[in-house]
């Protein structure tokens, strides 16, 4: 998988998600409080979790052993990977971008 095209309009918090996890291992509430501090919205449980089944049907991230009554999940190489083409587009798209504003 090169990306996060097959998520259509969930592909962002797909991709917070990744983000997120990046840094390392966490729970849904650290996963929402981290995207917050990011975006500056948290997104609401059944965003995060939905993105979440999405991210480990596709072997993209996955749970480890709960503790204290949290489940937390982490990147697998494959989303490690995913996520690294998709911010890469992404550079590229803005780069793009901000080169033709500075154009106009």
């Amino acid at each position: 998988m090169s990306g996060l095209t097959e998520f259509g309009r969930f592909s962002e918090p797909a991709l917070l998600v990744l983000v997120s996890l990046a840094e390392g291992p966490k729970h849904g509430y650290a996963m929402q409080d981290d995207i917050a501090a990011i975006t500056g919205d948290r997104p609401g449980p059944g965003t995060l979790y939905g993105a979440i089944r999405r991210l480990e049907d596709l072997a993209l991230i996955e749970a480890l052993p709960e503790r204290e009554r949290r489940k937390p999940y982490q990147l697998t190489a494959a989303g490690r990977a995913a996520l690294q083409a998709e911010l890469s587009r992404m550079r590229a798209v803005a780069g793009t971008g901000l080169r033709r504003l500075a154009l106009s």
